[in-house]
This record gives C-alpha cells, structure tokens and sequence, in this order.
C-alpha cells in the first residue's frame, strides 16, 4: 500500500484522478487529507469537516472488477469492510444505509463515492472515496449525523482507522472469486431498516408511501414492498427514506 498524505486538497478523489491521468499508479495507492473543502457526496452533497477531526481518504484500484455487472459488487464490499472496520473499534449499532452511508444507531457517521472508469482496453479503475466522521465533536445544523468521539466518549487514531479499512476491503475483495455471495448476505444482514416498517418518498412522482426494504438489487435498485403486497425497486436518485 502506497500511503500520500495531504494538508488540503478540494478532493482526494479528484487527485487521484488526475494523479492516474499523468502517471501509473499502483493498486491501493491511498490519498488521506487533513481538510477537504470541496468533499462530495451521492447526487453532488457536500460534504463539511473541520480539519484534522476526521477520515478523508481516496483508494485507487485497477483490474479488481472483470466487467460493469461488478459495479455495485465493489459498493457492497467496501461498505462491509468499513463495518467491519469500525466494530474492530467497538463502535454501536453499525448499518449500512441504501446505498452507502455508514450509520450508527440512526445517525450518518460516513458515506463513500466510488467513481469508475472503464479504459479502452476493458479494464476497469476505480477510485473510493471514504469519509467518516471520526473527532468532530462540533455537528450543528446537522441533525442526523454524528460522530465516533460524539457516540463513544473518546478519541480515535484516524491512521489506525485507515489502516484496518484498508485490510479488511483487501480481505474481501481477495475472497470475492468465484462469487460475492458472502459480502452480499453481510451486507444484507447489515441493511439500515430492513423489515421495518417505514415512509419514503418517490422522487419522480413528490409523493410519499409506506413500504418495507426487502433487499438490494445486484445491480444496485433498492427493493421495498408496498402496501398491494408488490415489490418495487428504486433506483438512487428515484427514492428517499423518510426516517
């Protein structure tokens, strides 16, 4: 693992792309920032960190993912590793929010962006781009996220974070042949209110229903059951929990 580490940067995940345009670089090459004002989230959010309190870090991988059905197979696994990273510090509750915030009891703690590439050749590069919310004590106007100091009581080492993320996603993508089976029942298991009851939003058409997440598409669509006993699926931009 080549390890890059930056004061400020607007994005890790533009640096690394840029970084790939001019030069080879290795798979898991990690960018980490100490601030990044310019963070993005799913749909263009924005991302606020005050410096040095929180994890802002970018993975570059190339020829993990033998075609685009993969895609969301990457999603799932890195999600699950980020868990998995985060229950090796003890923190409560985990979930993983459709489809790709990290929470805790009911509050974000972290999201991820993975932006692909697919070169002319077939191949596939992808970039990751994690941040959680790890020191940041300081969460006004943000009422439904919050932070591991804020959940825990304590302070945590963010290159001890960093490091454990980065062994558990190369741990399950090392086992993700011949089938992902195994990182998708984890994260099935680790769905953010699924089998409850709950409101949503249909994007498309304003108006709001009661359903039930039954699962996740391969290809990524949220799966819920209304009320006729149908299952819908949703895609990212089509649907929003009401929580």
């Amino acid at each position: 693992m080549k390890l890059i580490k930056l004061n400020a940067i607007d994005s890790t995940n533009d640096f690394l792309k840029q970084l790939s345009l001019k030069e080879a670089v290795e798979s898991f090459t990690v960018v980490t920032a100490e601030s990044q004002p310019k963070g993005r989230g799913q749909m263009g959010t924005v991302w606020q960190t005050e410096s040095g309190k929180n994890l802002i870090m970018s993975v570059f991988l190339k020829e993990t993912l033998t075609g685009v059905s993969d895609i969301f197979n990457l999603n799932v696994a890195v999600a699950v590793s980020i868990v998995q990273a985060l229950e090796h510090f003890q923190i409560p509750q985990l979930k993983i929010k459709w489809p790709n915030d990290i929470m805790s009891y009911q509050f974000k703690i972290g999201g991820i962006l993975i932006e692909n590439s697919v070169k002319q050749d077939g191949t596939i590069h992808s970039i990751i781009g994690i941040g959680l919310n790890v020191n940041q004590i300081n969460l006004e106007n943000l009422p439904k996220a919050s932070s591991l100091a804020v959940l825990c009581q304590r302070e945590f080492d963010i290159e001890s974070l960093v490091l454990r993320i980065i062994e558990n996603i190369k741990q399950n993508l090392a086992v993700k042949t011949p089938k992902w089976d195994a990182i998708w029942l984890t994260y099935a298991d680790l769905l953010f209110k699924k089998n409850t009851p709950m409101a949503f939003k249909n994007m498309k058409t304003n108006q709001n229903f009661m359903g039930i997440i039954q699962g996740v598409t391969c290809q990524g669509k949220l799966q819920v059951l209304l009320e006729d006993d149908v299952t819908a699926e949703f895609g990212i931009k089509e649907v929003q929990m009401l929580y």
